[in-house]
């Protein structure tokens, strides 16, 4: 959706958040409304009448209500940009049908409508065709494009078993047939669920938002006790304060500023989640992120790319190495499994072998009986595939041990070997290994100079978990860990008084996401996994986490630094508006007119007009957030009380000051 119609929705949106069951979430807002609605009963009341200032009141009257659409406008335009973000996912849903399986013997399969299903229903998807609910691979291997959900371009490969069976509904099958087992019902399928999120319908407030909720009400009720005994000591001096001028000195007394743009920076916060492509289950979530001390990481899909890769051609004594990376591509041009488009990719670059022409090749896929694959080729067989699969099919070999040998010393490395024999003849070993995702060390880095601290989990034994907490960069590793023990060791830094935060995407992982007090999920985990956390990851990238602690720290210090803001130039608006009122009764208050304002009445506007438009000045700032910067606690706080407390300060006396000019020049009052 373009900016324009998103500004125009909110202008909108901003006349129907008028209604006061809307407007009650926001107790300071929803006070000026009242008062203004009052103004506007009494002016409309005296025109009738024929008495009082007509110029004047309407003015005060329309900056009342503009003050209160502008704090509409501030958080209607936050929402917006969240439904467009929902638009577009919406659009992604089309009407389905699905390949439900109907005996389960005869392996038939028939058409029903999407919106029939249910869980547990076995639905077959072929290349092409959309799947038409979520749930899990249970059958087949297939790449498919999950562009429509992440917005990433690669597809990505999903297989039954392990940590990536999960599939979402909507996303695209690219090649290949695979069986899934339905694992929601319709309208709670994950792209449901991220419509409803990114829409704010799930929004919930924090406990730091809740806090200032309380505060500034708090003192919106204060000051209307303390306005509500002005006229009895006007009385006592002689004098009279009319209703207008009071609604005016209550108006520019409450901490508006942040009452009008409190809910907008929350909002605000989701909404950049959802631009770094990570939905957040609730504000809650966002705010914790910014606190952070420790974060766990789960290591196959979260540290490492959980695909395993081909890194090194290792031949038998007798054996050129090139040879055995010829036979092994040959092996795996059919392969379209990330492991087999990597052996293809690793000959190509260390021996610049390409592709040839096979088309009269006879292909033999991999299959879970037989794990094996290969290519029959001019009278020439070749297969790959596990170590004791390829000695069964090759026979009995004098240099078998010497294979067995090398394919040991692999898996001593955490890694994983592959077998390749040509026409029964041995050639030596692929060494498939887990790769640590690119630009990981530099990023577990600066987390590190955020002051968090970075461990990784793993099933596997010591010496690989070893190997790979040292190449990624952790601080430390949890090696052989079970569920129990990932929960044990959150719980236990959670007693130390540390905020803890977990990326994973296995169902092993989901207690351990569920106790977290930030709990990322990477988008191709399981169900368990996306379920249990309370931030889901569409780039299913863990160092996502270094933008999420900003997001989050930004939520925190643009609060701060508007509710600094808008307390400071409270004090602005008194030196404005206080002496004028006063000083018919006490001319002694002229000395605190500082500001050298022209007129009672000048000083009154002037401090109306700046009141509203400097809620339209900081909508920018709440919906982009003040920068975070990995400096100390203490030069933060004085670098945020000189800028938003000393400027909350000046700039209302400069701002009312050139107000005071404008009007007075061009004879509104």
């Amino acid at each position: 959706m373009k900016t324009s119609h998103v500004i125009r929705d909110a202008a909108f949106g901003a006349i129907k958040k008028l209604h006061p069951r809307a407007m009650v979430k926001n107790p300071v807002m929803f006070v000026v409304e009242i008062v203004a609605a009052l103004t506007t009963i009494l002016f409309v009341r005296d025109i009738a009448l024929g008495r009082g200032s007509f110029g004047f009141a309407l003015q005060i009257n329309l900056w009342l209500w503009f003050t209160v659409l502008f704090a509409n406008f501030a958080e209607a335009l936050a929402e917006g940009r969240g439904k467009a973000r929902a638009a577009s996912l919406r659009a992604t849903k089309v009407d389905m049908t699905a390949k439900k399986l109907a005996d389960q013997k005869l392996k038939l399969w028939r058409k029903v409508p999407a919106w029939e299903l249910e869980r547990g229903d076995l639905v077959l998807v072929e290349t092409g065709e959309l799947i038409p609910s979520d749930g899990e691979v249970v059958e087949g291997v297939a790449s498919v494009d999950e562009s429509a959900i992440t917005g990433e371009s690669a597809p990505v490969i999903r297989e039954s078993g392990g940590d990536r069976s999960a599939v979402t509904g909507g996303t695209r099958v690219l090649s290949d047939t695979i069986v899934v087992r339905i694992t929601a019902t319709q309208g709670s399928t994950f792209l449901d669920r991220m419509i409803a999120l990114v829409e704010g319908a799930e929004r919930q407030k924090t406990p730091n938002e809740i806090a200032l909720n309380i505060l500034l009400a708090g003192l919106t009720l204060i000051f209307v006790f303390a306005v509500a005994t002005i006229p009895a000591f006007a009385a006592y001096a002689g004098g009279r304060i009319s209703v207008l001028v009071l609604v005016a000195l209550f108006v520019t007394l409450i901490p508006t500023t942040i009452g009008a743009l409190l809910s907008a920076i929350g909002i605000a916060g989701m909404d950049r989640l959802v631009r770094f492509n990570v939905l957040a289950m609730s504000g809650r979530a966002v705010e914790a992120a910014g606190d952070v001390d420790t974060l766990l990481l789960d290591k196959t899909g979260t540290i490492t790319l959980g695909n395993r890769q081909a890194t090194a051609f290792l031949p038998l004594p007798g054996v050129d190495e090139r040879d055995l990376a010829d036979a092994a591509q040959l092996a795996s041009i059919s392969d379209e499994t990330p492991e087999g488009r990597s052996i293809v990719v690793l000959a190509k670059e260390k021996y610049g072998i390409r592709g040839r022409d096979v088309g009269h090749a006879h292909f033999v896929p991999f299959s879970a009986q037989t794990r094996l694959s290969g290519i029959d080729l001019d009278g020439i067989t070749i297969r790959k595939g596990a170590v004791d699969a390829v000695l069964a099919w090759a026979g009995p070999a004098a240099d078998a041990d010497a294979l067995k040998s090398i394919a040991d010393t692999i898996a001593k490395q955490g890694g994983t070997p592959l077998a390749v024999a040509r026409d029964g003849i041995l050639l030596g070993v692929i060494h498939l290994k887990d790769i640590v995702k690119g630009g990981i060390r530099e990023r577990f880095a600066a987390l590190r100079q955020m002051g968090i601290r970075t461990v990784m989990i793993t099933g596997d034994n010591p010496l690989t978990a070893a190997a790979i907490a040292a190449e990624s960069g952790v601080d430390d590793f949890l090696a052989q860990a079970t569920p129990e023990t990932k929960l044990k060791l959150i719980r236990d830094e959670q007693a130390k008084g540390k905020l803890v935060a977990m990326c994973g995407d296995g169902t092993n992982d989901a207690p351990a996401l569920a106790q977290a007090d930030v709990g990322v999920a990477m988008n191709t985990g399981t169900m368990a996994a996306r379920e249990a956390g309370n931030m889901v990851d569409l780039d299913s990238d863990p160092t996502k986490l270094i933008e999420i602690v900003e997001i989050g720290k930004q939520l925190l210090m643009t609060r701060g630094a508007l509710t600094t803001f808008s307390i400071a130039n409270d004090v602005a608006k008194y030196f404005a508006i206080i002496p004028a009122m006063f000083l018919a009764f006490y001319p002694q208050l002229q000395a605190l007119n500082v500001m050298g304002l022209h007129s009672p009445e000048s000083a009154i506007l002037s401090a109306i007009i700046f009141n509203a438009l400097i809620i339209i000045a900081l909508i920018p700032l709440a919906l982009k957030g003040v920068t975070y910067r990995p400096i100390g606690a203490a030069a933060l706080l004085t670098r945020n009380l000189f800028l938003y407390g000393l400027g909350g300060v000046v700039v209302p006396f400069l701002g009312i000051k050139l107000i005071d000019v404008a009007i007075t020049a061009i004879g509104l009052v």
